[in-house]
C-alpha cells in the first residue's frame, strides 16, 4: 500500500470544488484585513475575521513594529529556553500578568501551541483532562499529546460535568479545560456554575479566552471577568492572533505553575520564539484595550444590532452573545451555496462543516469588528434579507 494513495483519492474532491466555484478556503487577500477587504479586484465586507477590535490597521500598532525592527531586527532565530528570549518577551509577559491580576505568564509561539505545550506539561500518566465536547481543536490536540486519560462533557452543562466528575478517582490530578467564548457558536462557558463543581472534586480549571480577551468584561479580561471569577481561575490562555492583531499566544497563572510549564511545554521549548515586531505590536495592543474601553463598547453596539436584526428576520444565530455570530444552515451544500451567495453579494463570511461542528449543524460563521460602520453593517443585513429568502430560510 502506497503511503500516498489517501491523497490522491482527496485530490479530486478538492479539484471538483475549485473547479465548481465552491472552495471556500485558502482565499487571498491583496489589501488589509480591515472592515472591508479586496479579492481579485473586488471590494467586499469582511465579516469572516478575528479582528474584534480592527486593530490590524492602527498606526501605532504599526509604527510598534516597524521601530522594534530597527531596534531588534527581524527574527530571533532560536527558541525562548535558549537565545530567543528578548527583554521585550520579558516585559510582554510581566505587562500581561499584571493585566490579568497574575502572578506569572508565559508566551509562546502561536495560540495552539500554547495549549499543546501546557495542558500537555501539567498531564501526565495518572492524570485526567476534562473537555467541554465543543473544546477547540488545539484543546483536545494538547490532550492527546498528554499522556494522561480524557473526558467530555455536553456542551456547557454543568450537571454533565458533575456526572463525569463524579465517576473519577478522588487519587488522581484532574484538570477542567474549556472555551471561554466557543470559537463557532459565539456563548459563553459559565464559569460561575463550572466552577464550584470542579472545586468540589479537587480539579484545576483552565479557560481558553482567546476568543474573549479584549471583547469580554468591563475591561476586557476575558469571561473569568465577565462572570466575576477571576481569582478562582487557575490557567488563562489567550492568543494575541485576534484582538491583539499579531501572532502568538501565552497563559497566566501562579509563579510556580507557570515555572513548570516554562520548563515543560515541548511545544516552547522547540520552536522559535515570536519576532520583535510582532511581540511590540501586542504590547501596543495591549495598551489600547487598557486605555480605549470605547472600542469594546462600539463593539457590543454592533454586535447587539447584528443579533438582533438577523434574530427578527428569522435566522437560528443559536445563543451567542459576543461578535461570533453563527447563521445556522444545516445541509452542508445548502451552507456551501449560501456561503457563494453572500461571497457573490459582497460579503466575506466563513461556511463551517463537520467535523468542525456536528453532522447536520454547518453553519455560517459571521463575526464583527470594532471599526465596522453602520453602513457596513446595514448593507450586510439588507444583503442577509435577500439570500435568505432565496434560500428559503426567511418568510
Amino acid at each position: 500500500m502506497d503511503l500516498f494513495n489517501k491523497c490522491l483519492q482527496y485530490y479530486p474532491i478538492v479539484e471538483t470544488a475549485q473547479k465548481a466555484g465552491y472552495y471556500p478556503y485558502f482565499i487571498p487577500l491583496s489589501s488589509e484585513p480591515d472592515r472591508r477587504v479586496t479579492i481579485d479586484g473586488r471590494e467586499l465586507i469582511m465579516l469572516g475575521s478575528n479582528n474584534y477590535l480592527g486593530l490590524t490597521t492602527h498606526p501605532k500598532l504599526k509604527q510598534a513594529a516597524i521601530d522594534a525592527i530597527n531596534h531588534y531586527g527581524t527574527g530571533c532565530t532560536g527558541s525562548r529556553f535558549l537565545n530567543g528570549t528578548l527583554d521585550l518577551h520579558v516585559r510582554l509577559e510581566r505587562e500581561l500578568a499584571e493585566f490579568y491580576g497574575k502572578e506569572d505568564c508565559l508566551v509562546f509561539s502561536t495560540g495552539y501551541q500554547t495549549n499543546l505545550g501546557t495542558i500537555s506539561a501539567l498531564v501526565r500518566k495518572h492524570d485526567i483532562v476534562i473537555t467541554d465536547k465543543l473544546d477547540h481543536a488545539s484543546i483536545m490536540d494538547g490532550c492527546k499529546m498528554s499522556y494522561g486519560a480524557v473526558k467530555r462533557f455536553v456542551h456547557n452543562d454543568p450537571e454533565s460535568l458533575e456526572r463525569v466528575l463524579g465517576h473519577l478517582p478522588a487519587s488522581a490530578g484532574k484538570l477542567v479545560v474549556v472555551d471561554g467564548v466557543f470559537s463557532m457558536e459565539g456563548d459563553l462557558a459559565p464559569l460561575d456554575r463550572l466552577l464550584p463543581i470542579a472545586r468540589r472534586h479537587g480539579c484545576r480549571l483552565m479557560v481558553d479566552d482567546a476568543h474573549a480577551v479584549g471583547v469580554v468584561g468591563p475591561n476586557g479580561r476575558g469571561t473569568a471577568e465577565h462572570f466575576g471569577v477571576e481569582d478562582e481561575v487557575d490557567l488563562v490562555m489567550g492568543t494575541f492572533s485576534k484582538s491583539f492583531a499579531s501572532i502568538g499566544g501565552y497563559v497566566v497563572g501562579d509563579h510556580k505553575t507557570i515555572t513548570f510549564i516554562r520548563h515543560n511545554a515541548r511545544s516552547m521549548i522547540f520552536s522559535a520564539a515570536i519576532p520583535p515586531p510582532a511581540v511590540a505590536t501586542v504590547l501596543a495592543a495591549l495598551d489600547i484595550i487598557r486605555t480605549e474601553p470605547d472600542r469594546r463598547a462600539r463593539l457590543a453596539q454592533t454586535t447587539r444590532k447584528m443579533i438582533d436584526g438577523l434574530r427578527e428576520m428569522g435566522y437560528d444565530t443559536g445563543t451567542t452573545v459576543t461578535p461570533i455570530i453563527p447563521l445556522h444552515i444545516g445541509e452542508d451544500m445548502k451552507t456551501l451555496n449560501f456561503w457563494r451567495a453572500l461571497f457573490d453579494g459582497g460579503i466575506f463570511a466563513n461556511p463551517v462543516l463537520p467535523p468542525a461542528v456536528p453532522p447536520n449543524r454547518s453553519l455560517i460563521r459571521t463575526s464583527y469588528m470594532a471599526t465596522h460602520t453602520d453602513e457596513d453593517t446595514d448593507e450586510a443585513l439588507a444583503l442577509f434579507r435577500r439570500v435568505g429568502r432565496e434560500f428559503g430560510l426567511l418568510e
